[in-house]
């Protein structure tokens, strides 16, 4: 059974957040603050985060949560604007919902998310991409630096990292690479790939504002360009 951790601190709302995923049949934990939360995700396993934070707070505590956990978190948003959905999703954010919640959509939402983040394994068969800079194993959703340091992916940065490499070299349209890691009803949302591909670049490009692995074709799309690492000849 799929475990929810619920994060909010108006009690009218949580018990709706609650009742929702129970409609869903999972288990739900709940928590009125972030210390609580950190406390619950360090002695249980949790499947699924949902941060519903007030006002201003919330992209804090979205930064806070996402620190302690890798798992998908969905935050709870009133519909601020589009600066602020970003902003939710430059602090590790998953996927947003609005209020009011809509009980179907949030599920759905949910059930989307953890679809994503559980298809590591299905491309099992891609062998490592060794470049001068990384090496990337696919099955096991690793990427560690030729300096030997492993770096480490929210859920939904290893799902579009997916999408890009097993397409490698051919280009991914926006809405497709929108549909895919996000659903279909997300496939307008372009400010969700400029997010989470400025973090994937922070975190892997040599030089992230002249990528060279993860290209962006303006008005199209992405293209992941997976070349080999250079052959190095040792002395005779």
């Amino acid at each position: 059974m799929t475990t929810a951790l619920v994060v909010c601190r108006d009690a009218t709302e949580r018990r709706r957040l609650v009742a929702a995923m129970r409609y869903g049949d999972m288990e739900v934990v709940t928590a009125r603050s972030n210390a609580q939360a950190a406390a619950i995700l360090q002695r249980r396993t949790i499947d699924v985060v949902l941060l519903a934070a007030a006002g201003s707070d919330r992209v804090s505590a979205v930064r806070d949560v996402r620190s302690r956990t890798g798992r998908p978190l969905i935050a709870i948003s009133a519909p601020v604007d589009e600066l602020h959905t970003v902003a939710l999703l430059d602090a590790g954010a998953d996927d947003v919902v609005y209020e009011p919640v809509e009980v179907e959509v949030l599920l759905a939402r949910v059930r989307a998310l953890m679809r994503r983040c559980n298809r590591g394994g299905e491309e099992g068969d891609l062998a490592p991409i060794v470049t001068d800079d990384f090496t990337l194993y696919v099955a096991d959703r690793r990427l560690v630096r030729a300096s030997g340091t492993e770096v480490t992916f929210s859920p939904t940065e290893w799902r579009l990292i997916e999408v890009l490499v097993q397409r490698a070299g051919h280009l991914v349209t926006r809405e497709d690479a929108l549909a895919e890691v996000w659903g279909p009803s997300r496939a307008d949302k372009t400010q969700y790939l400029r997010v989470y591909m400025t973090a994937i670049r922070r975190k892997i490009e040599p030089v992230p504002a002249h990528p060279r692995y993860f290209l962006t074709v303006p008005g199209l799309g992405l293209r992941f360009v997976p070349q080999p690492a250079t052959e190095r000849h040792s002395a005779s």
